[in-house]
């Protein structure tokens, strides 16, 4: 279930965003589907990179207008750097501190492709070394990024890149353009909500250079039966839309989006809010992109300060391990259980960014229930 938070930026000086306040549906009672999540939030600003320096898509004109447009609808503002738009872009780079770029709440990057493909690490990148270290400060101070189609072709010679798009996967190829089936693998994230399970489209559908899933947590994934993948199929496990935390900031990929129609497209642009809300702070659920590794990582941190901190973290990560393979096993309502007592165990070694995990995987284990 989305969850509406208020978000505030705090300017320039702090480079991070601050939310207060979250608000919470009472128990046994549904939010308000009708309000939107800008109601209960301070006005933000996001970033939209078209720039490119390499094949410029097509669609990087819609995307900017529908992102426009989407933030005059639901309570945020939009700057643009895109050389190409004259009449939109900022004048010069907007990534020149991380305190600049704290203006942001999140920063969408609208398939900027490179040329970086071919890994020779003289050819000039998207961002340059001044640049990327903005734009990394900015995301380890809990910074937004949105990645849209070609957001995973550019970039190619930093690997600390294809991390924050996720799991180190890279754009490799795609077949003609074709109608394929979406299938919703985490139905209660705010941007997946309002899809139905198996969602049915025409784009352009990538293949990557290595699956990212042990890394992210899946949104949506492709069925390879109901189109042609071509050369670089993946096969039956072949992720196209994801997210994750990283280094302090949110991450969210959608690899769909390249047809020009997908910006007039209700259906996706809500999706896209999702994506745009959610990284930039404004709501949460699902469980908010927690994956299993990301707490047992947490958990491994803990195990010094003593007997009873060893004893509680072995028996919090042993629980962790159980119900991830429930999950494994497609048994969400065991994982749910099992997370829940694991939960409890957690308090008692005072730490609240795990036990908000934990919470966090049990909303995405019980978002799983007869789904």
């Amino acid at each position: 279930m989305r969850k509406p938070l208020s978000l505030l930026t705090t300017g320039l000086a702090a480079g991070a965003l601050l939310l207060t306040g979250a608000s919470y549906a009472s128990a046994g009672a549904e939010a308000d589907p009708a309000t939107s999540a800008a109601a209960t939030a301070e006005p933000y600003k996001v970033l939209v990179v078209g720039k490119t320096l390499g094949f410029r898509h097509s669609h990087i004109d819609d995307t900017t207008n529908a992102v426009i447009k989407l933030g005059q609808e639901h309570g945020f503002t939009v700057d643009v750097w895109d050389p190409v738009q004259t009449t939109l872009t900022l004048p010069s780079t907007p990534f020149t501190t991380a305190e600049s770029l704290g203006q942001y709440a999140t920063i969408l990057f609208a398939s900027p492709v490179d040329a970086t493909n071919n890994l020779d690490p003289a050819r000039p990148r998207l961002l340059n070394d001044t640049e990327l270290a903005a734009f990394q400060g900015y995301i380890r101070a809990g910074g937004g990024y949105v990645g849209l189609h070609a957001a995973t072709d550019s970039m190619h010679t930093v690997p600390w890149y294809s991390e924050l798009t996720g799991g180190g996967a890279r754009f490799r190829n795609h077949p003609a353009q074709q109608t394929a089936t979406m299938r919703v693998e985490s139905p209660t994230h705010p941007s997946t909500e309002m899809l139905p399970k198996e969602w049915i489209r025409f784009d352009e559908w990538y293949n990557f250079t290595a699956n990212p899933r042990e890394d992210v947590h899946v949104l949506l994934t492709l069925d390879e039966s109901t189109y042609n993948p071509g050369s670089g199929a993946m096969g039956a496990d072949h992720p196209i839309a994801w997210c994750h935390n990283f280094e302090g900031g949110r991450s969210w990929y959608e690899g769909a989006g390249h047809v020009d129609a997908a910006y007039t497209d209700p259906l996706f642009l809500d999706h896209l809010l999702g994506g745009i809300e959610w990284t930039a702070g404004v709501v949460e659920g699902g469980g908010n992109c927690v994956t299993f590794p990301e707490v047992e990582e947490i958990t491994a941190d803990l195990s010094d300060g003593g007997n009873r901190n060893a004893k509680l973290s072995a028996e919090v990560a042993d629980a962790l391990a159980a119900a991830e393979a429930a999950a494994d096993e497609g048994d969400h309502a065991a994982a749910a259980h099992i997370l829940k007592k694991a939960k409890g165990k957690a308090h008692g070694l005072q730490d609240e960014t795990l036990v908000d995990k934990l919470a966090d995987l049990v909303d995405w284990q019980g978002g799983l229930v007869g789904w």
